[in-house]
């Protein structure tokens, strides 16, 4: 099969093609238009510059790759794009672009995961075969997988707050490192000294598989702030001292994880390290020698094929589309999109097991307090109610208006010759004191009210009341 990938979820513009003739994966061809002129003036991906640079250079990156390839829109054999997770303007124009491209030409289109993209790209560079380990940590995830199958994943742990991709960039400015400051931060710790600074390591050490950066960037941020700012030791001896601090949060978690696997899913032999935080030198090292002591090979994809890039996504709708899992032209994109949609169940190596329902309230018993549950077969006592009616017995009477009696303490029979009575509110214009008066045609009625003589203005700001 011949699949074209296409990868817009975030500020890189990606296309490729990747093949399987012959039974092994190849890559035909990967090209990745970098938008780093475009976000590095405001220090960080703007979303709707992304969407409109992806516009831009996603057309003509199509043909180009198409050409490297050697392979025209008629001997494809699918068409694939991220569909999420991302942001949403960028996955927009990728997946458009490809479902108009499957289309035209009639071939089966796959809304790949973003996430399994990169969980499955260890497949595409060293075969390795289910069950295994990963360890998936980007600039807006950290998690720990069980990867089963193709679209079968287990969640072990995840971030409780920030990625560990976040912690390096954040922390890079607050250094001062130039944009992107992941790579720039570990370029930097190279020359610095890691144990002058002592940073904290949220999480370690305890229960379950998830992992915390933000106090982390909290105490990166109060050391930056007491340091002088031309102090070029200073700042190589933090970056090295926050990329040992990463690494440390990261082994810790994945020990934890692999002691879990190894117990549980005996045939897998592997733990895989994927994401743009994966091509580390420093963490690939660690992770390495961690993999060696659990007694799993450690793979982990070229840095090339870490970061986000099309083949990853082509591969992904290589595998599963030779499954005959094609997605309709309509389907929709998704900026959250998890892996495994049982993420909130407690089922990840540390997590409690549910326990005992806490007891609600008690079911009434008509019996009242004192008395015991009603058993199967017991007879429940009648709830008293109305008796039977007796159609002989006179019923009870509606209670009812009662009826005036003129002569007790209601109103007297009306006597036209009596006196009108007194009203109770307040008389109405031309009404005497026994009622209205014949009117006179001569006699001149009331005036009708016309406006009010202005009265006395009401108190403004600062006047004495």
């Amino acid at each position: 099969m011949n699949i074209l990938g296409i990868e817009t979820s975030c500020d890189e513009t990606a296309v490729a093609v990747v093949s399987d003739h012959g039974g092994r994966p190849r890559i035909l061809a990967n090209l990745v238009q970098s938008q780093l002129a475009e976000h590095a003036p405001y220090g960080g991906v703007v979303p709707e510059i992304a969407a409109r640079a992806h516009l831009d250079h996603l057309d003509g990156l199509t043909r180009r790759a198409l050409d490297a390839a050697g392979l025209g829109f008629g001997r494809l054999d699918g068409v694939a794009a991220a569909a999420g997770p991302g942001l949403i303007g960028g996955l927009i124009v990728g997946t458009m672009a490809a479902k108009g491209i499957a289309w035209a030409t009639g071939k089966p289109f796959a809304a790949v995961n973003h996430l399994e993209a990169h969980a499955l790209t260890a497949r595409l560079s060293n075969g390795v075969g289910f069950p295994y380990l990963l360890l998936l940590v980007s600039g807006g995830h950290s998690q720990l997988l069980v990867c089963e199958s193709v679209g079968r994943y287990r969640q072990l742990g995840t971030t409780l707050d920030d990625a560990a991709g976040e912690a390096f960039d954040k922390s890079a400015k607050l250094l001062g490192l130039p944009y992107p400051g992941g790579p720039a931060l570990a370029a930097r710790a190279t020359h610095g000294n890691p144990r002058r600074f002592a940073l904290p390591r949220p999480m370690a050490g305890r229960a379950g598989c998830d992992f915390s950066f933000s106090g982390l960037k909290t105490a990166v941020r109060e050391a930056a702030f007491a340091m002088a700012a031309d102090d070029a030791e200073a700042v190589a001896d933090l970056a090295a001292a926050v990329e040992l601090a990463i690494c440390d949060c990261l082994v810790d978690r994945s020990a934890r994880a692999a002691r879990w696997f190894r117990a549980r899913y005996p045939a897998g032999t592997a733990l895989v390290a994927a994401g743009g935080v994966a091509a580390n030198a420093r963490l690939r090292a660690r992770l390495a020698a961690l993999a060696a002591d659990s007694g799993l090979d450690f793979i982990a994809p070229p840095p090339a094929l870490c970061t986000d890039n099309g083949a990853m996504i082509a591969w992904a709708g290589l595998e599963r589309l030779r499954l005959g899992l094609a997605d309709p032209l309509d389907a929709p994109v998704r900026p959250r999109w998890p892996l495994d949609p049982q993420v909130h169940s407690p089922k990840a190596p540390g997590h409690k097991a549910p326990g005992p329902k806490t007891p609600g309230p008690k079911a009434l018993d008509p019996g009242g307090p004192g008395h015991k549950a009603l058993g199967p077969g017991t007879h429940r006592p009648k709830a008293p109610g109305p008796q039977a009616l007796d159609p002989q017995a006179p019923g009870p009477k509606a209670p009812g208006p009662k009826v005036l009696d003129p002569g007790a303490h209601g109103p007297k029979a009306l006597d036209p010759q009596a006196p009108y009575p007194k009203t109770s509110g307040p008389k109405a214009p031309g009404l005497g004191a026994h009622g209205p008066k014949a009117l006179d045609p001569k006699t001149p009625g009331p005036k009708a009210p016309g406006p009010e003589a202005p009265g006395p203005e009401a108190p403004g700001p600062g006047m004495p009341r």
